[in-house]
This record gives structure tokens, sequence and C-alpha cells, in this order.
């Protein structure tokens, strides 16, 4: 049943997750730019090491319109013999903390294989671009209350970061080999 209903809210959130993505992009010109120079090309994103008890998320597959943004490519199959001109690869078998990292700032750690330039461009992109959520919430609630929200967010994200290191930390001290002792 969690199969099912994965299957149905999957295009919803892939459409939404597409229109935030964008929205992104859209606040960077340059960004812009530079991906419009690859308009056509295609990427696919791999969640490798995907928990086989989870719902399979949806098919990652974008095209890279002419304005220089994303346009979700759907839930089919490829044709065959059509490979992604960029294929980047995401490590997640732990899903709740990829989304932790990312959710505070961090940009995971990734594969790309493909085309060198729009590699480079991907690339760049990853390191540069970032979404300005204190400017989108003062838009909707006034700077006032925005700047409270940011700083609320920023104490969370700042603290979620370190419960983040402070797990890894006690995983390494716990592993067999470790700095601390090890579990028996």
């Amino acid at each position: 049943m969690l199969h099912a209903l994965a299957s149905l809210v999957a295009p919803v959130m892939m459409e939404r997750l597409t229109l935030v993505v964008n929205h992104v992009l859209a606040g960077e010109t340059v960004a812009m730019q530079r991906l419009a120079a690859h308009r056509g090309r295609r990427l696919e994103v791999e969640l490798g090491g995907w928990p086989s008890l989870l719902p399979p998320p949806p098919r990652l597959a974008f095209t890279v319109t002419p304005a220089g943004l994303l346009e979700w490519c759907g839930q089919g199959e490829p044709a065959l013999g059509t490979a992604p001109d960029l294929q980047v690869r995401v490590d997640a078998s732990n899903p709740a903390l990829l989304a932790a990292r990312v959710m505070v700032g961090d940009v995971p750690t990734v594969e790309i294989h493909g085309d060198g330039a729009l590699a480079a461009d991907v690339h760049w992109l990853l390191d540069n671009v970032r979404w300005d959520v204190a400017a989108d919430l003062e838009r909707f609630f006034g700077p006032r209350i925005a700047q409270e929200i940011a700083r609320a967010g920023s104490a969370l994200a700042a603290a979620l970061r370190r419960a983040l290191h402070t797990g890894a930390d006690l995983a390494a001290r716990l592993r067999p080999g470790g700095t601390g002792r090890s579990a028996p």
C-alpha cells in the first residue's frame, strides 16, 4: 500500500521540487546563463544505495530548457539507447541523514559522469547557488517577521549541524578500531 501511495504522490512531489529548483536557479542570473548553454541536454540524478524497505524514489531526470531552467522528464522510462548527457550519483543509503544535511546547507558528496562542460557547470551550481530563504520569507511576512523566522531557522540549522557532527563522531568512536571504546 505504501508503494501504491508513493506512486501517486511522487509525480506531484517532483513537479513541486522542480518548481523550487527553478525558483532557486531563477534567483541567480549567472546560473541560468550557464545552464542555457546546455539547452536540450538531459541529466539524471541517481540515488545510490536507496533502502529497499522504502518505496523507490521517482525517476530524477531533467532536461535543460532554453531559458536555463530544468524540466522534469516524468516517470516514464527513457527510450532505449538514449543515455543522459550527465549522470549525478548521490549516496542515499541513509535518506534521513541526506535530507538533514541538505536542509542545513551541506552539499552532499556526489559523483558526476558524462559531458565535461555540463559537468563543470553543474559542479559550479552545486558549489555556488543557494536558496535565499530569508528573501522569500520577507516577501510573504515582511522584514521583521522574516528576520525572526530566519534567525530561528539558523539556530535550528546550527543545532542540526552540531547533532550530525556529534552523531558522526560518536559512530566513529564506537566503530571497531575507532578512537574510543568499541561496542561489545
